[in-house]
């Protein structure tokens, strides 16, 4: 606030409901942020291979654990600070879109099978949330990274088209 040159009062003015106020803007601005970039970094891997993009976009999420700062807002503080059905719902609102959306390019491009859309959306991107958790819990976050990559990628494998 002081880099700003902002008073903690006129912060909080800004926001309504204060502190939680202020929490839930800067998640939601974050998770936009994110959004983004993993969604760059699928179509800029996808080319003529959806599950390649994929992949890439488990790969850059999975990068996130290694973050602390990010993984602390939101993974460990936002469900608790925002109550889980709206931190549930932003998360919904982002990465399930880029699930989403993924899955359906595999699909329609025949690299996995045709399966019910947003259920396996939801599945996957659970997978992924809690291999996030996974690694940025770990003392050895590298080798917990490559672990959980590794079985993400397993997970893709196995959706491949017969």
């Amino acid at each position: 606030m002081r880099r700003a040159g902002v008073t903690r009062g006129a912060l909080y003015h800004q926001f309504p409901g204060g502190k939680h106020d202020l929490f839930a803007a800067v998640f939601e601005q974050v998770e936009e942020e994110l959004t983004a970039s993993i969604g760059r970094t699928l179509a800029e891997a996808g080319g003529d291979d959806p599950l390649a993009a994929l992949r890439a976009g488990i790969d850059a999420t999975l990068d996130v654990a290694l973050d602390p700062a990010i993984v602390r807002l939101t993974i460990l503080d936002a469900p608790s600070v925002l109550g889980w059905a709206a931190w549930r719902e932003v998360g919904e609102r982002y990465g399930l879109g880029l699930v989403r959306a993924g899955l359906a390019a595999a699909m329609d491009g025949g690299a996995i099978a045709r399966l019910p859309l947003d259920p396996l959306a939801q599945l996957l991107l659970a997978s992924v949330e809690e291999a996030v958790v996974y690694v940025a819990r770990a003392d050895d976050k590298a080798a917990a990274r490559e672990q959980a990559q590794a079985a993400l990628h397993r997970l893709l494998d196995g959706l491949s088209a017969p």
